[in-house]
């Protein structure tokens, strides 16, 4: 009767997270207003049928990552809705944050790509791909107040709400446009010994960095200096994690490369230059900490 009763409380909140965003995606959002320059009115309408194939594929996609999460983190045990506060900070060094943080901050761009195609504004798109990420990373937060082996995170919660929130404040804040986000994957030893099915459940193989476009920073007289194309980076992952709040952060500053700098124009090649710089390829680097190791190329 328990485990009928939990049962029905996730397939509500299932049908309740479908239900909100169906009503969101395919809401006709009439005619968006926005102030052009010179203070006059100008409108687009937004695309139905356009909006209805993101909406469509968003829930087949939601389905799909529900079915993958669930092979990974969810088969265990059943519990009442619980918080996770013992654990949470420890077993990942709270590398895990950052994933949250991350794969909020692409989802956003995504979907505010997306509205964009289907002819929103930016701004209204940005909001609305931070709404759709936020969602679903919430939903994945409650399914794991369910789990007796995870429990519900405020840590990751917040993560989750910065990372479907920075790009909105990219745009509203244009200082913060010089930094952006990206993760890259290595395999570690524990992947390779089988210890992990997913790369993407190894905290060991992940490394996340920030991207600091240098260019945008300096003053307009020194641009001509430094090349377009190479950002700085520093990189974060962790090793000899033991679940237990046990192993060591590794730090990395190193080059970094702005495929948006490539020449060459086009609608699809823009795209690919944008969509590729959200991932780091191998460049030069060095590990800080916790000792001292260059690599001619860091993946």
């Amino acid at each position: 009767m328990i485990f009928a009763a939990k049962a029905r409380i996730e397939y509500r909140l299932i049908l309740f997270l479908l239900f909100y965003f169906l009503i969101f995606v395919f809401y006709n959002p009439g005619t968006i207003q926005a102030q052009s320059n010179n203070n006059t009115s100008d409108s687009t309408k937004a695309n139905t049928t356009k909006l209805a194939i993101i909406g469509g594929t968003t829930i087949a996609f939601f389905t799909y990552g529900y079915v993958i999460q669930n092979n990974i983190w969810w088969k265990g045990e059943q519990s009442d809705f619980h918080f996770n506060n013992s654990q949470d900070y420890k077993y990942a060094l709270n590398a895990d944050k950052l994933g949250h943080f991350y794969f909020a901050y692409l989802t956003t761009n995504i979907y505010s790509d997306l509205f964009q195609w289907a002819g929103i504004k930016k701004k209204k798109a940005l909001l609305y791909g931070g709404l759709v990420a936020f969602t679903f990373q919430t939903f994945t937060e409650v399914r794991d107040g369910f789990s007796k082996g995870y429990g519900f995170s405020w840590g990751d919660f917040a993560a989750n709400f910065l990372g479907a929130a920075y790009p909105s404040m990219q745009e509203y804040y244009p200082a913060l446009k010089p930094f952006n986000f990206k993760i890259s994957f290595y395999p570690s030893e524990k992947y390779k010994s089988g210890e992990h099915a997913y790369i993407l459940d190894d905290y060991e193989s992940t490394y996340n960095w920030l991207s600091i476009d240098v260019n945008g920073l300096l003053p307009k007289s020194a641009k001509e200096i430094f090349p377009d194309f190479i950002n700085i980076a520093i990189g974060h992952s962790v090793k000899n994690l033991d679940g237990f709040g046990g192993g060591n952060h590794e730090l990395f500053i190193g080059l970094d490369w702005d495929f948006e700098a490539l020449p060459g124009e086009g609608k699809l090649w823009k795209t690919i230059k944008r969509w590729l710089n959200f991932y780091h390829f191998p460049a030069p680097a060095v590990k800080v900490y916790p000792n001292v190791v260059w690599y001619g190329l860091k993946f």
